[in-house]
């Protein structure tokens, strides 16, 4: 949305035989180089970081765990199911509303079905004793983006109330955690990440496995955005955090991708 820019672009003058040679020699040997292989997969895009999996695979025939981005390779079990197993109620029909993939992904935004929704909503919630989460989970779960920031706008002037106002009023525990995540979302993504990014560095140890989720997942996308949004709000920036929380190679990596 907007002016979205990412730190990671495609590779001029790539090469993937090069690449998987020069990362096929950094692990041979006594010790691995782990700045030669850093510098090459931090500066593919995800397509051409696809291509080497597939030619090292090809040539080497090794199992690089460092490609294992499904989930069903890393814990050899079904997200689905999980979900299925380990949730219950509200919760769980949200988050399989969510796996279901069914938000609309385009850009346009229906004013009649904004204040259609915003109704919903208010009826949903403020004007009646007790809530019903399921028009709260379909709506916040189906719409993109912008037609959810134009229904919440009309929430406002509705009810007097802000959506996530609303939200702390009428929901609790682990379900109006996701709701207020999904409004977060909604209103402004790169904001939400460096929300995360912080509160993955922040008190004592370090999240790394949400800033490794968050970082490469939009390293592509809207990293560089990200970026300023955390300067802008913590007055500090995502690099000097990382360098003062992060050590060794990972933060070498992270760093990397920062750019």
């Amino acid at each position: 949305m907007g002016n979205c820019q990412p730190t990671i672009v495609p590779y001029e003058g790539f090469d993937v035989m090069a690449d998987i040679k020069a990362i096929r020699k950094a692990c041979k040997g006594l010790g691995t180089d782990e700045q030669a292989i850093i510098d090459i997969l931090a500066d593919r895009s995800s397509f051409q970081r696809q291509e080497i999996k597939q030619a090292y695979y090809d040539k080497y025939d090794d199992d690089i765990a460092l490609f294992k981005e499904c989930y069903f390779q890393v814990h050899e079990r079904d997200l689905d199911a999980d979900i299925e197993g380990d949730t219950s109620g509200d919760v769980r029909n949200l988050l399989m509303a969510l796996l279901q993939g069914n938000r609309d992904e385009s850009y346009e935004v229906d004013e009649g079905l904004a204040e259609q929704d915003a109704t919903s909503l208010f009826e949903a919630g403020e004007d009646r004793f007790g809530t019903d989460e399921s028009t709260f989970s379909y709506i916040l779960a189906s719409r993109n983006y912008l037609q959810l920031q134009a229904t919440f706008k009309i929430y406002e002037q509705l009810s007097g109330t802000e959506i996530l106002d609303a939200i702390e009023n009428e929901t609790s525990g682990t379900l109006k955690k996701c709701y207020i995540a999904l409004v977060r979302v909604a209103k402004n993504p790169q904001l939400y990440f460096a929300r995360r990014l912080h509160d993955a560095m922040k008190g004592a140890g370090t999240d790394e496995d949400t800033l490794i989720r968050i970082i490469v997942c939009r390293s592509e996308y809207d990293l560089e955005t990200i970026k300023e949004m955390y300067l802008e709000k913590y007055d500090v920036s995502l690099k000097d955090a990382l360098k003062d929380e992060c050590s060794g190679d990972f933060k070498r990596l992270l760093l990397a991708i920062c750019h």
